[in-house]
């Protein structure tokens, strides 16, 4: 029976530190992306995703040598995301071990960077990612550049565009439910998923396994989350974590 993928997230700063957020803000320390990776490794997980928070809003490349170390612990596919503008760094990334890179904030001034580098590394390895948030009046709004600046262009309409230039899956991030475990924005999920025919990532609010299945029936192909994966019980504490075969089984029980 096909399984829809659960990928954990992890996010990294420029001293290589692994942090959490809540709404792209407060970033806390919660340990080394090195050792996380080791335990997601015997974990077996389905695959990962490795972003540097502060790359675009610093305005530095990709730490490659990092990225590098990252790609060669981990035993799974990964898909990075952070600082990536031009094909020079992507091909870069690639090299460093990368098997898929997620384009964000560049996306506001060079869309067709998607198509260049679905011509290179092909469709699959292409991943945009789109980080969404409410404005005041209670619209979606498509974000960039860590959430500081929104764009006009409508969120069904950006989606579309990026399947159409090549992009081989979505990740959909609600900037809104960024760290707080309360679950997915099902309704943005829905939309997304059935307004595109590539694969969409649900992203942004996951704390429990109800919510990684309610993600799925909403039409995720795969559900991606950080908090629920390091952080245990009501205080919070850091213990990377990970469904077990029956419960993932159970995810994909509709």
């Amino acid at each position: 029976m096909y399984q829809s993928r659960v990928i954990p997230v992890l996010l990294c700063n420029l001293e290589g530190s692994l942090v959490k957020t809540q709404k792209f803000k407060k970033p806390v320390y919660v340990g080394d992306p090195v050792n996380a990776v080791r335990i997601f490794n015997d974990k077996e997980v389905d695959e990962l995703i490795f972003l540097d928070i502060t790359a675009t809003a610093q305005g530095r490349r990709p730490n490659f040598k990092y990225i590098s170390e990252i790609a060669t612990e981990a035993f799974m596919p990964l898909c990075y995301g952070g600082g990536l503008s031009n094909l020079e760094d992507i091909r870069a990334v690639i090299k460093a071990g990368i098997e898929k890179v997620a384009i964000n904030s560049a996306l506001e001034k060079d869309p067709d960077l998607i198509t260049r580098t679905a011509d290179v590394l092909g469709s699959s390895s292409t991943v945009a990612a789109i980080d969404v948030k409410k404005d005041i009046w209670g619209k979606y709004r498509v974000a960039v550049r860590n959430a500081s600046k929104t764009l006009n262009i409508p969120l069904i309409e950006f989606a579309q565009m990026l399947e159409q230039k090549g992009a081989g899956e979505l990740v959909l991030n609600s900037v809104d439910r960024d760290g707080m475990m309360e679950g997915f924005d099902l309704k943005t999920i829905s939309e997304v998923a059935h307004a595109v025919s590539i694969p969409v990532i649900a992203s942004g609010g996951a704390g429990n396994l109800q919510h990684l299945k309610q993600a799925i029936q909403a039409g995720a192909s795969a559900v991606a989350a950080g908090s629920m994966f390091v952080f245990q019980g009501k205080h919070r504490a850091v213990l990377i974590s990970y469904p077990s075969p029956s419960e993932l089984r159970e995810i994909n029980e509709l």
